[in-house]
């Protein structure tokens, strides 16, 4: 391909990925020591805002207009339908072929409805901290690495999910159940349009972070616990003598995907048409393994092996499996441009001066300085000039005492001026 195609290429599947919303909404974040007889936590998080635009006002925007609400609380597996959510979970992580369960969930929710002058907001947040075992598959041994299975990090809860918490059940999962409640006007108006449709797609949806592959994210390998002098700077006794290896998933690339925030619209039609607009930020993901990991497929599952510490002689940058010599070359390439971008200028320098057409500035010598400033009453400040000795000095006289001379002239001419005008009749005088 020629140089023209492939930049002809290239631009085109710029285009092509920017019109492209990926369906990404979930933030995780999951750390194991790699323990098989240990549970692990994981956190997701979960937003979403609903937007509706009344720009041309109306009844419903009348009604929309100043009102506030607010749903707050946590939940455990003391809650009634927590445990449920648990078996729900479960089951997505048999389908998903993971042998991992979930052994306790914590609900944190937070939803507030806030009516403005030209739109109303609602923001929808769940954190879930998940308590996981059976994760891990295998140990590390001598010569062997750990096995952990990844396959259940799309966590994806469809339909409705009903908390019970201070007496009274809440529905979470899907928006509409929210604005059913707080504001029974506008569940009305939008009930039969696409509106409603889109505001019954459910919150907790992580399948985005299942659909990349591992292969795709960010590896970093951190021996930090392993440096003799790590204690000096503050690093805990339970991260001292341990080496970490981190996937992160969410940066913006060919490889990974145009990330950007998950926008969806949608109308519906009371006394006016209103439009409705859902938005989700883009999908996030932390993973870290105690020891070194790399990324494997085992029996069509995708596991992370993991080895107490790095292959000898391995060496890492951010994006993978870089060489550091590569990068040392680079910089030792750059050091040698500057270093020849300085002899050639040094080169043209001295043939410049051979030449004689370097300039070298005026011999002081060669100079006279002149006053510039003038006074009164016997104030004269130091301000000066200089010039050539052998030009004349009118011809480079400053031009602060050009100007000097001007404002005298001026003030010489003003007090030569008459009074009135010559002609004229005493004021007040009227004809017999």
């Amino acid at each position: 391909m020629s140089r023209a195609g492939f930049i002809i290429a290239s631009l085109a599947v710029i285009m092509i990925a920017s019109t492209v919303a990926p369906a990404f909404a979930a933030q995780m974040e999951f750390r194991t020591w790699v323990d098989p007889n240990a549970s692990d936590e994981v956190e997701i998080k979960f937003q979403r805002t609903v937007i509706i635009n009344y720009d041309e006002g109306g009844m419903l925007a009348d009604e929309l207009r100043g009102q506030k609400f607010a749903k707050t609380f946590s939940a455990d597996s003391s809650n009634p339908g927590v445990n449920e959510l648990r078996d729900r979970i479960n089951y997505q992580f048999s389908q998903s072929g993971s042998a991992a369960a979930v052994t306790d969930v914590k609900i944190e929710y937070d939803t507030k409805f806030t009516g403005r002058g030209l739109n109303t907001s609602i923001d929808y947040k769940i954190i879930l901290t998940l308590t996981i075992t059976n994760h891990v598959l295998r140990e590390a041994s001598a010569g062997n690495s750990g096995i952990v299975d990844m396959n259940w990090r799309g966590v994806m809860v469809p339909g409705e999910v009903t908390i019970n918490s201070k007496g009274m059940d809440t529905e979470i999962n899907l928006p509409i159940s929210f604005i059913a409640d707080v504001a029974p006007g506008l569940y009305t108006s939008i009930l039969g349009s696409e509106a409603e449709t889109l505001l019954n797609s459910p919150i907790m949806d992580a399948s985005g972070i299942k659909n990349q592959p591992l292969g795709n994210w960010h590896f970093l390998f951190d021996p930090t616990g392993i440096n003799v002098d790590a204690a000096q700077f503050g690093l805990s006794d339970e991260l001292a003598g341990t080496v970490w290896s981190s996937y992160t998933m969410g940066e913006s690339s060919f490889r990974e995907g145009i990330q950007t925030e998950k926008e969806h619209e949608a109308i519906f039609t009371t006394d006016k048409t209103y439009d409705l607009r859902t938005i989700e930020s883009a999908d996030a993901a932390n993973i870290f393994f105690a020891g070194f990991a790399n990324v494997d497929t085992l029996d069509r599952t995708e596991v992370v092996g993991v080895y107490p510490e790095a292959p000898e002689g391995y060496a890492t940058t951010s994006t993978g499996e870089f060489p550091v010599m590569i990068i040392y070359g680079m910089a030792g390439f750059a050091g040698i441009a500057g270093i020849a971008i300085f002899l050639v200028s040094e080169k043209k320098r001295k043939k410049d001066a051979a030449a004689g057409n370097v300039q070298t500035g005026i011999d002081p010598s060669h100079l006279v300085g002149a006053d510039t400033s003038t006074g009164s009453g016997g104030y004269k400040t130091n301000r000066g000039e200089a010039h050539l000795k052998s030009d004349d000095y009118t011809q480079t006289r400053s031009v602060y005492e050009n100007s000097q001379v001007e404002e005298t002239k001026t003030e010489e001419t003003k007090t030569e001026e008459p009074t009135s005008k010559p002609g004229a009749m005493p004021k007040g005088w009227k004809p017999e």
